[in-house]
């Protein structure tokens, strides 16, 4: 009789495991409403996950460093599936998202796995942002002087000012110009 009772608090249990699984899943978002997304399904008690890294932008002709999201208009959620899970009907109308990603009728799962891979990532590359310009990269000028000019950066020159190298007379000139005069060549 005892070991019929084992068994049968063995299958309770793992029934309640299984009902209460958790598994990532994948978010379609708004255009640019990804961190708006992610905040309203915070505050309705869903864990999620926005991958970020740092990017160099031009604002107001000034070089910053902006978080951008690593895969625009998409965040992961982690769902709980089985009896005693959160609903998942909220989601659907919650401000910034515009669907739960489906393959067919399923909706698309996504391995803990990767989601490990993805934050470990981010790390890395959020010690090492991404630079608008890199010693090396062909530019064009746009703006001054010498507009339409190829010219080549060098580096940086102090928060405002690029250094870069023009080509005058068949000679190559250093020249300071402000990042926003400054526009990657089409290859």
């Amino acid at each position: 009789m005892l070991a019929e009772f084992d068994v049968t608090e063995a299958t309770r249990e793992e029934a309640i495991v299984r009902s209460t699984q958790s598994q990532w899943y994948l978010i379609h978002t708004k255009p640019r409403q990804e961190r708006r997304a992610l905040e309203n399904l915070e505050q309705q008690g869903y864990t999620c996950f926005l991958p970020l890294y740092l990017s160099e932008k031009l604002v107001k002709g000034r070089p910053l460093f902006a978080e951008e999201p690593l895969f625009p208009r998409y965040l992961f959620i982690y769902l709980a599936t089985g009896l005693d899970a959160k609903s998942w009907a909220p989601i659907r109308s919650t401000n910034g998202v515009s669907s739960l990603v489906r393959f067919g009728d399923s909706p698309a799962r996504v391995d803990d796995g990767i989601i490990d891979l993805i934050k470990h990532h981010e790390l890395k590359i959020k010690l090492a942002p991404e630079r608008l310009f890199n010693a090396g990269d062909r530019l064009q000028v746009v703006d001054g002087p010498f507009a339409g000019m190829g010219v080549v950066f060098e580096m940086r020159d102090g928060e405002n000012r690029a250094m870069v190298l023009i080509d005058l007379l068949g000679k190559l000139t250093r020249l300071t110009l402000r990042p926003g005069d400054l526009r990657k060549e089409l290859v």
